[in-house]
């Protein structure tokens, strides 16, 4: 195996005619999205771009994102995603640190290139959707004839994505042609029967993030599916869409479950096409899945990776499912918890364990991942790659900062990330367990919990809640409830209602920004 791009050529050999990529009533087949992965290679090898060179593909998700990443690949180079709703200030840490030297942009985002280009290693933009000064139309980029693939190694980089930011500044992520192609074809196999040309990915998940280029548009276009764009998230036109396409597979997390769970007219679409849900990017609430169910009589399976995995590592799927965990490692992957020594901690018996009747900290430690989907490291950050990894038993383990355990059926069970852990008082508190607890209640629509500083705790902890739209309910009223039902440690002591919580645009929630709030307004919560 030389590149990815093999990969969809066996494809295309095999389904020259079915539908590869469909967008808004059109429709591309398999050989023309061959034909068109080609002349774009063309136009980079015309512009002096080859093996090596970085390409940053800066749109929403759009056919012209596909054509831009195969081409990329096409051409042995390596594709730098970017968020298309980030603004001067972000972009350009992510063109200065990558090195890139061509940008694919929408043609409303060109400027914001353009107000960094002498600060960069960027030579040519390529400009989308319209015209802009100083960029190659898309169309008139791609050149008469297609080019050749360039070979490349297994362990070649192929993309370089960025960390969300969560937790500090985006760090650039080394994915080689082989992670990707694994991760790819391993969730594949999670769908009963494996991924089938008859199926049709929902193409929600933006492209930009791993999780939604690898499980939605790599593994369908390696199968012979069909991927349908979305390109901004929407919970009527998502269901509009699956029904009208009769779409059979959707990715998503837990945010968009929890917002076409909670839209006015859900029940007037039927989405019954779907044969597989599933759920991933941050911890899916039980509630959240519950009622999705519910009202969709759709099981929703959660999974767990991380952009350093490419993303995949663990997943539930028909026959091996528990609700609460993110499932048991892929095959061919091994995973850990271990403690502060590295030592294994035991399992327990069987989970999710009753948190309030277990000690955590007895049971829990970090996991840790080896795999063939583990990234080569962080771009030119060698002091991080040496905290991200341990070398042990003659294997490279990666720390994935999250806390968790695991039962004897294999199962696993994240209860937080490390870096959220919240110690007030002495005591370990873990914010999803309350956050869980938030979202029974029938009031509250969305909520997430922090750590604050406490002089004589030194943290304590505060909720941020987006109450259900005319509910009567007041920041006591959410004290009392936590109270009722949880140590009187781990209860928020502080109870914020907001209009809505700040997310990446995958969804996760940005507590670092929540704590921003938390110090900008000096305390200023019930």
């Amino acid at each position: 195996m030389t590149n990815m791009v093999q990969d969809i050529a066996a494809a295309v050999e095999s389904y020259p005619e079915e539908t590869a990529v469909g967008f808004r009533g059109q429709e591309w087949s398999y050989e023309q999205l061959w034909g068109m992965t080609g002349q774009f290679a063309a136009g980079l090898a015309d512009h002096g771009i080859g093996p090596g060179d970085r390409v940053a593909v800066y749109l929403p998700n759009l056919p012209q994102f596909v054509t831009a990443f195969h081409g990329t690949l096409h051409a042995g180079g390596i594709v730098v995603p970017m968020n298309p709703q980030y603004k001067t200030r972000e972009i350009s840490h992510l063109l200065a640190d990558s090195g890139a030297t061509v940008v694919v942009a929408l043609a409303d985002l060109v400027p914001f290139v353009d107000a960094v280009r002498d600060d960069t290693d960027v030579e040519h933009v390529v400009s989308v959707g319209g015209e802009a000064e100083g960029a190659i139309p898309f169309e008139e980029f791609l050149a008469d004839e297609p080019a050749a693939v360039v070979e490349r190694d297994d362990d070649d980089v192929a993309v370089q994505p960025y960390t969300s930011g969560t937790t500090g500044k985006p760090k650039g992520v080394l994915l080689t042609h082989h992670n990707l192609a694994w991760d790819a074809r391993a969730t594949a196999k999670l769908l009963p029967g494996g991924v089938d040309p008859d199926d049709k990915f929902l193409g929600v998940l933006p492209l930009f993030h791993i999780y939604g280029m690898t499980v939605t548009m790599i593994a369908t276009l390696f199968e012979g599916g069909g991927y349908y764009p979305l390109p901004a998230w929407d919970a009527e036109d998502t269901l509009s869409a699956i029904e009208a396409e009769q779409l059979t597979v959707m990715h998503g997390v837990p945010a968009m479950f929890n917002d076409l769970i909670n839209f006015d007219g859900a029940d007037d679409y039927d989405i019954s096409s779907i044969r597989f849900a599933n759920s991933g990017g941050s911890s899916l609430p039980i509630e959240v899945m519950r009622q999705f169910e519910e009202t969709f009589d759709v099981e929703l399976y959660e999974g767990y990776g991380l952009t350093e995995t490419s993303p995949v590592t663990h997943a539930n799927y028909p026959g091996a499912r528990r609700p609460g965990s993110i499932g048991k490692p892929l095959d061919g992957l091994e995973a850990r918890i271990v403690d502060d020594d590295f030592e294994d901690v035991p399992p327990v018996a069987e989970g999710p364990v009753d948190e309030e009747t277990v000690d955590l900290d007895e049971i829990t430690g970090e996991l840790v991942i080896h795999g063939p989907n583990v990234m080569q490291g962080y771009y030119g950050l060698p002091e991080a790659n040496e905290e991200a990894f341990t070398e042990a038993d003659g294997k490279r383990w990666f720390h994935t900062g999250d806390v968790g355990y695991r039962d004897e059926d294999d199962f696993y069970y994240v209860v937080d990330r490390e870096k959220h852990m919240i110690v007030t008082g002495g005591y370990n508190v873990y914010p999803r367990e309350v956050e869980e607890l938030l979202f029974e209640h029938p009031a509250i629509a969305d909520a997430a919990v922090v750590g604050i500083p406490d002089e004589r705790r030194g943290e304590t902890v505060k909720a941020f809640v987006v109450p259900v739209p005319d509910a009567d309910l007041t920041p006591d009223d959410v004290r009392e409830y936590c109270l009722e039902n949880l140590a009187e440690y781990k209860h928020p002591r502080e109870v914020a209602f907001i209009d809505e919580l700040p997310r990446t645009t995958t969804g996760k929630v940005q507590k670092f920004e929540l704590r921003e709030r938390e110090a900008d307004a000096g305390g200023d919560s019930e």
